[in-house]
């Protein structure tokens, strides 16, 4: 989300979305609240710092992995004073491929070149998350937890396409059984999970085989040969979340350009139009934190419209 107020995200967040809201993140705090300051910061006995060229994998204590704590900690607080519990919560974290292509090393590379260092993050990264859940759970009783990993660079981990810390090198792609078992290891973290990612070619079939219970994914990219993937997912009980709505400024007045994505999606799957709604969530089409604040708002408003329309439109 775009602001510095976590008091005021989320209200928006908890206003706009009763049914399925999010803690939200605000990255234009600075480095110490963005994907990987934030992710970071919930790793279990591994301490990390801010270097000039992004976040490191130390042996000590910083102030920087303080820093970041504190500011998760004083959005949990926010949280908890407005919320009156709702049915569910949805908490963001960076997965750990996309973490492990974000970090660097001590001696420099990324963690992504060093395959017990990835090893070492996933464990720590999964026994942080386990806790999150638990004192968020704590903090709002009744409340079912949802944990989603944000996993932008898998494609381009998966396809060998991230680039060493000289930049005149790529890292070697992991195998596609060595990816499941990774993230595995960190959606254990939680019972009910969803992993994201925004960009082209997801691998819907790697996230389920990991354990994945929903894909969250940026419809308006689609295109027919993801079919046979999500057409899998969801005959296995998969939920979708699909992004139809602009996440940067734009207008957001054709409801019904935005839910035929949606709907040729559902037809091309052959599912029956009553599963849609138990199904599908419908979300913007990546992080708004590049938006105006009254664009995110408008955003959040206009999936919980279309949602509605497409629970009540027959097909």
């Amino acid at each position: 989300m775009p602001g510095t107020d976590p008091r005021e995200a989320v209200r928006v967040v908890l206003g706009e979305l009763p049914d399925l809201p999010f803690l939200p993140e605000l990255p234009a705090r600075g480095q110490h609240a963005d994907l990987a300051g934030r992710s970071a910061a919930l790793l279990a006995d591994l301490p990390v710092d801010l270097q000039p060229a992004g976040w490191r994998l130390t042996t000590g204590r910083s102030r920087d992995a303080a820093r970041a704590r504190d500011l998760l900690s004083y959005d949990l607080d926010a949280l908890q004073e407005a919320a009156d519990a709702p049915p569910r919560l949805k908490l963001q974290c960076a997965g750990p491929w996309t973490l492990a292509a974000q970090l660097e090393l001590p001696r420099g590379d990324r963690v992504l070149a060093d395959p017990g260092a990835v090893d070492d993050l996933a464990q720590s990264l999964a026994e942080g998350l386990a806790r999150h859940v638990a004192d968020v759970a704590a903090r709002l009783p009744g409340t079912t937890i949802v944990l989603q990993l944000d996993e932008p660079s898998l494609p381009s981990v998966l396809g060998g396409g991230i680039p060493t810390a000289s930049g005149f090198g790529r890292l070697r792609a992991p195998a596609a059984s060595r990816a499941v078992e990774v993230l595995a290891t960190v959606l254990a973290a939680a019972e009910h999970t969803v992993v994201h990612c925004c960009a082209p070619s997801v691998p819907v079939a790697l996230l389920r085989k990991a354990g994945a219970g929903a894909v969250s994914l940026d419809a308006t990219l689609l295109t027919p040969r993801d079919d046979d993937q999500l057409g899998e997912a969801v005959e296995s009980g998969a939920g979708l979340l699909l992004g139809v709505v602009p996440s940067s400024d734009a207008r957001l007045s054709d409801l019904a350009a935005m839910m035929r994505p949606v709907q040729e999606l559902w037809r091309r799957l052959g599912q029956a139009p009553e599963r849609l709604p138990d199904t599908v969530v419908i979300t913007p089409t990546c992080g708004m934190a590049g938006a105006s604040p009254g664009h995110a708002r408008r955003a959040l408003k206009t999936s919980a419209e279309i949602a509605r329309r497409l629970g009540e439109a027959p097909e």
